[in-house]
């Protein structure tokens, strides 16, 4: 393949344009707020994220390069289909779950990251065993889409795929590290358009190919192989489902997404914004479908690709970019080509400023430097971060073989770990660090035993309907991922509200408690929501009221009342809290 010139000018051109958006978003932060705001500023964009740019900003998190190529690749693979093409329905369904549930109680109390509500209940210390998971799913995922982005560039203008990422990784990295949310925002904004525009223009063409049969023919018939519309066999049901229930449910507590929860000048806005993500992700979703399936009806033998087609030289994860770069002119092929890359930089942005602020935030300011008044500090630690974050998913874009096995098991870390972590820090009152930590350990070892294909890693339990691959690896059919979650969630309720029985009954001494979870519910263990929310950043009837922390008897001090009950409080209520 010959070395494409016009392709290096245009991705060129298009990269310094995003790194001209997020210069000119960095100088808007510059200048706005005072000093003392420059740390939430860069976090949540100083809570004044417009549902303009909130939407495109949401949307473009979810739709990266892994949920365009991936959903292209679905459709295209022979007995799964668009069945199986989960990631759009499920998706969708994540944000708007979120936005009816989630989205209105973290950004009613001011939090600024996913971990503050944690760190609040259980404290510092578990908060910084729930950041585990979560950085590693974001690492994983930005690394894996760096991957992508340097395949997806090699095959359309042939240059050196370890180029391609360090180059893409290095513009995404600069402008989040001077820009914070606002450039990664409105960055957004312009890379949602890109791809938009570029998808919907490649699709045309390639629908026109000579080579290309009448997809709606191929949906339902076998021509050059199974009907892409795929289907689900009665042995696959609960292995769909399993899917299904990770990328709904666990597409929820990441801090990419409550990072602009968070952003919204409202609770109201923060809903909205979830409403519009989620018709965002399904409308983007229709081109990748449509690359699918055009190449479920190509007759490659009568294209330039030649023979074998791709799901024989095992290239099937890259159909979306051969088929722009076969089956459309070279101009368009080049248009296609900067959506893609605009999909992976929208995404691998979002993860590596979601996992600078959880250490800047959660790690560093609230478990080591909790008296910090230099938020200028914050923000170096942020800036440093970011470039040590960045640094690392790039290496392991460029090293690991295995960079989307890693990514698979961290997600599932995320769904079967965190999301029932959640929901009890939200919606379960009684729940304390005890039972977070058994519920944590429960759902870690249960997922681990399960095993992992794609690293893999074989499994200590065998759990019904398992079967062996061809490659002699051991595949579960068992929803056994859903059950971890479950039982990650019941064993935090059924230990917290043990744990409280024995305290306050008497069974246990309280010199036990050595975690200060029950008895000693006041400690400096368990930070003051002073520490987590400021008053100004939110308006008054959203705050709820913080309790004298006078008694520590055991009927008073198990209440959780200031993490749960939405009160309003007036001014002078507020006041004499306060002081």
């Amino acid at each position: 393949m010959a070395f494409h010139v016009e392709g290096l000018v245009a991705i060129v051109v298009f990269y310094l344009a995003i790194l001209a958006v997020g210069i000119w978003a960095a100088w808007k932060t510059k200048n706005t707020g005072s000093e003392g705001d420059r740390s939430e500023a860069i976090i949540v964009g100083g809570r004044d994220i417009g549902l303009l740019v909130g939407g495109f900003t949401m949307t473009a998190t979810w739709v990266g390069g892994g949920y365009i190529n991936g959903t292209a690749e679905a459709v295209y693979v022979p007995d799964y289909g668009l069945a199986w093409a989960q990631a759009p329905i499920g998706y969708s369904l994540s944000l708007i779950l979120g936005g009816l549930f989630f989205a209105k109680p973290m950004r009613s109390k001011g939090y600024v990251t996913m971990l503050d509500p944690f760190q609040q209940l259980y404290g510092k210390r578990m908060g910084g065993l729930l950041f585990i998971p979560a950085l590693m799913g974001e690492m994983f995922w930005a690394a894996a889409i760096f991957s992508a982005l340097g395949a997806t560039i090699s095959v359309i203008i042939d240059i050196n795929v370890n180029i391609s990422v360090i180059i893409s990784a290095l513009i995404a990295t600069m402008y989040t590290l001077v820009g914070g949310l606002y450039s990664v925002a409105y960055t957004d904004v312009v890379q949602l358009f890109c791809i938009f525009l570029g998808l919907w223009i490649s699709v045309p063409f390639a629908m026109s190919h000579p080579a290309v049969t009448d997809i709606g023919l191929t949906a339902v018939h076998q021509v050059y192989q199974a009907p892409w519309l795929g289907s689900i066999n009665s042995l696959d049901i609960y292995t769909w489902l399993d899917n299904f229930f990770l990328l709904t449910l666990g597409g929820i507590p990441w801090q990419a997404y409550f990072q602009r929860v968070l952003s919204s000048s409202s609770a109201t806005y923060a809903q909205v914004l979830s409403f519009l993500a989620a018709f965002g992700c399904l409308v983007m979703a229709i081109p990748a479908v449509l690359i699918g399936a055009i190449g479920a009806s190509t007759a490659w033998n009568q294209t330039e690709y030649g023979v074998p087609d791709p799901k024989t030289k095992k290239e099937a994860d890259m159909i979306l970019p051969i088929v722009l770069q076969y089956l459309c002119p070279v101009y368009i092929s080049f248009f296609g080509l900067g959506a893609v890359s605009a999909a992976v930089m929208s995404s691998a942005d979002s993860s590596i400023l979601s996992a600078s602020s959880m250490f800047a935030r959660n790690i560093y300011q609230l478990s080591f430097r909790q008296n910090v008044r230099q938020y200028r500090e914050i923000v170096w630690v942020m800036r440093i971060t970011v470039l040590l974050f960045g640094a690392s998913a790039t290496a392991m874009a460029l090293l690991a073989s295995s960079v989307y096995g890693l990514w698979y098991l961290s997600s599932d870390l995320v769904y079967i770990i965190i999301f029932p972590q959640l929901l009890c820090v939200l919606f379960i009152k009684g729940t304390n660090t005890y039972g977070a930590i058994a519920g944590y350990l429960f759902g870690l070892v249960l997922r681990i035993t399960g095993g992992e294909p794609y690293l893999y890693l074989q499994p200590l339990i065998f759990y019904p309907g398992w079967y062996q691959d061809d490659n002699n690896l051991y595949i579960q059919r068992f929803p056994f991922k859903t059950l971890a979650m479950l039982t990650s969630f019941f064993t935090n309720v059924i230990v917290s509200y043990l744990a409280k029985y024995l305290f306050e009954s008497g069974t246990l001494p309280p010199k036990l408690d050595f975690l200060d979870a029950v008895v000693a519910r006041y400690s400096r263990e368990h930070m003051d929501k002073a520490t987590l929310v400021k008053s100004d950043n939110i308006v008054l009837n959203e705050l709820a009221p913080v309790n004298p922390r006078h008694s520590l008897t055991l009927s008073s001090t198990f209440t959780n009342k200031e993490a749960f009950n939405y009160v309003d409080s007036s001014p002078e209520l507020s006041n004499t809290e306060d002081n």
